[in-house]
């Protein structure tokens, strides 16, 4: 195989769909965490024959997706290097930055130093400042916020710095704004992400988060496989969360979506689109929807209208092409707590002439992923130890 094989990659991250604890869960709280294998027994079994194809069932038992004989895509799974749960964690080290130190979270709210700063910079006092879902805060908070007009500041067991408001109380606009100057602050403390969580509703009962949720990332602290992407002439197009993830950098077309079903179709259209260089894409409704609000039914269901939508995408695949599907943590819907869970992730990757039942086993970094796009584009990563080998038995590149 030589290098540049490739002409476009899609590279969908499932984001919550772990398989199975990693050896320091325990430390995280985690240690029985197993989101897929949890979510197909708690459905009583998934019905998933597109990925069961691929070699889904391969990689971990999964009620109602039996192993493939001779699976179409290769297929592993892959452990966290990185230190840490959390989406901007392993997006990084999918694209081949290793975090060795985890972000500073607060489980018990921010220091003062901290909420001062924001009160006076955004020019209002703030509500909250604790822990807990986002369900929970705005039935706790939701109905002072809207007779004060003080924005709900909350966080979890990750590195967040989470603003609620009331879309008739502080608009859209303004609490992006408001999260822009939030983030410049908090850069100094590496906090991961300030995420603006916008609602509606006229009561505790019937308040809602609504589909304009946006993250205000950390940038990046090292070179990703994005940035080496563009410094080669490539192009990289983000769908979903992708590009809040890497603050932007490293993307050089962003497709916004509000729901896993307009990051499918987003994704078909990037593709469509896109010459040579890498889609990437995140499907956040399994961790944003389904994994934190303990909703294993739903997680199930999204899983099968994901598989249901998976023969489009390779159909719109070309021989030049590579499809690689993995995830950036667990989110298990089935174990105490409502947060990410220390999990390892699945790999399915394929390409129109692959051969079939290749293993790819057990790959010690996500990091691998982004070594092996590099290769396959005549690049190379610091990190990661590249798998194209097993991908590619020919030379393609003519």
């Amino acid at each position: 195989m030589k290098g540049q094989a490739c002409q476009r990659t899609v590279l969908i991250t499932l984001d919550g769909v772990g398989v199975g604890a990693l050896a320091d869960a325990a430390a995280y709280g985690d240690a029985d965490a197993h989101t897929l294998r949890h979510v197909a027994e708690y459905c009583g079994g998934l019905d998933l024959p597109n990925l069961a194809d691929l070699g889904l069932g391969n990689i971990a038992p999964l009620a109602g997706v039996a192993p493939a004989a001779r699976p179409a895509a290769a297929y592993g799974r892959m452990l966290e290097v990185s230190a840490g749960k959390d989406s901007t964690t392993g997006h990084w080290e999918i694209a081949g930055l290793v975090q060795r130190q985890p972000f500073p979270a607060y489980p018990h709210g921010f220091p003062a130093e901290i909420i001062n700063a924001v009160s006076r910079a955004i020019g209002v006092e703030l509500i909250g400042n604790f822990a807990a879902s986002g369900t929970e805060i705005l039935r706790e908070l939701g109905e002072e916020h809207c007779r004060s007009g003080r924005p709900i500041v909350y966080t979890s067991v990750d590195s967040v710095f989470q603003i609620a408001a009331h879309e008739e109380v502080i608009s859209v606009e303004r609490l992006y704004e408001i999260c822009r100057i939030v983030r410049r602050l908090l850069d100094p403390y590496r906090i991961s992400r300030v995420i603006a969580r916008p609602f509606v509703g006229d009561a505790a009962d019937t308040f809602k988060r609504t589909s304009r949720r946006r993250d205000f990332s950390l940038p990046p602290n090292g070179l990703t496989l994005l940035d080496k992407f563009l410094a080669a002439g490539l192009e990289v197009y983000g769908v979903g969360k992708t590009s809040d993830l890497f603050a932007g950098r490293g993307i050089s077309s962003s497709f916004k979506t509000r729901s896993n079903a307009e990051g499918m179709e987003q994704t078909l259209a990037a593709l469509a689109s896109l010459k040579r260089g890498l889609v990437f894409t995140n499907l956040v409704d399994f961790d944003m929807l389904y994994g934190h609000r303990l909703d294993a039914a739903g997680f199930g269901r999204a899983l099968e209208a994901f598989d249901c939508w998976l023969p489009r995408l390779l159909a719109a695949l070309r021989p030049a092409d590579l499809l690689i599907i993995t995830a950036d943590h667990g989110c298990d819907p089935t174990t105490p707590g409502t947060d990410h869970s220390r999990e390892s992730v699945p790999l399915l990757c394929w390409h129109p002439c692959l051969a079939a039942g290749q293993s790819l086993g057990v790959r010690q970094s996500f990091a691998d992923v982004g070594a092996t796009i590099a290769e396959l584009y005549g690049l190379s990563m610091e990190h990661g130890q590249s798998f194209a080998a097993s991908l590619y038995t020919q030379d393609r590149s003519g």
